[in-house]
């Protein structure tokens, strides 16, 4: 069976890949604070029919070699951090993060989760959450009785409110980012939300805006970082090569026919 059958194969596979990472990146492209992958790939093992350095005579050797490579595999799906451009919404809850860093937040079974989706809430027990009614942590509780109008959050994470009968603002609560020494490390879990792996390291503690912390933004949100055009001509790119590798395989077929129909005179 000729090579070429199961190399553009590889080809064929690792195309519709492309295209399925390219498609959740457009799929997101209004969702807050997401980062767009690129899907990575590398060449497969490499049959060598002749070694480069092999002895040709007494005096000279085979300058090149000859090797056959056998297709494509993917290799990673790599997680662009880059920033994503801020969107003003007059909400006193939103946070928008300009910079390294992600809010730290609690899941339902106590352990912890990163996200740069700062569309926060207020449940009934007055604590700031996420819209799936994850805690932030550290956790912030506002006081009784608070004016949901004067809430300021400062560029350096610091919370305060007034509350009724109040004149000066009292302070509630300090927010604190994370960073990694490899965010592209972090395994999505889905909602937003991030998890740590041995590859992104642990998480580096600090307040928003001091020694390279990511600043926060009151009454703005982050939005995707996914460029649609970008992202259809890497669809238009990928389309390309999956139909060059069909071609080689109808090729290929048409090469093994022409075989078969050979007859002896």
């Amino acid at each position: 069976m000729m090579r070429s059958l199961w190399t553009a194969a590889s080809g064929m596979v690792g195309q519709q890949f492309n295209i399925d990472t390219i498609s959740n990146n457009l799929s997101n492209v209004n969702t807050t604070g997401f980062k767009k992958q690129r899907a990575e790939f590398e060449d497969l093992l490499y049959q060598t029919l002749l070694m480069a350095g092999t002895p040709a005579t007494e005096v000279t050797e085979v300058p090149t070699g000859i090797q056959v490579g056998h297709g494509v595999k993917v290799a990673a799906t790599q997680k662009m951090f880059q920033q994503g451009s801020l969107q003003a919404t007059e909400n006193k809850l939103d946070l928008a993060l300009e910079g390294e860093g992600f809010f730290k937040i609690q899941l339902y079974d106590g352990t912890m989760a990163y996200t740069r989706d700062g569309s926060f809430k207020v449940d009934s027990n007055r604590q700031v959450v996420t819209s799936s009614g994850y805690l932030l942590e550290p956790p912030i509780v506002l006081p009784e009785n608070f004016i949901m109008d004067t809430l300021s959050i400062s560029q350096t994470g610091r919370v305060t409110v007034k509350i009724v009968g109040e004149d000066d603002p009292i302070e509630v609560g300090q927010l604190e980012i994370y960073r990694f020494v490899n965010p592209a490390g972090l395994s999505s879990i889905g909602g937003n939300l991030y998890k740590t792996t041995p590859a992104s390291g642990e998480e580096i503690p600090g307040q928003p805006g001091i020694e390279g912390m990511a600043r926060t933004h009151q009454g703005f949100l982050e939005m995707s970082n996914v460029k649609i055009v970008e992202e259809m001509v890497n669809m238009i790119v990928a389309q390309r090569a999956y139909e060059v590798n069909s071609k080689a395989i109808q090729t290929s077929d048409s090469m093994l026919g022409t075989a078969i129909g050979l007859k002896r005179g």
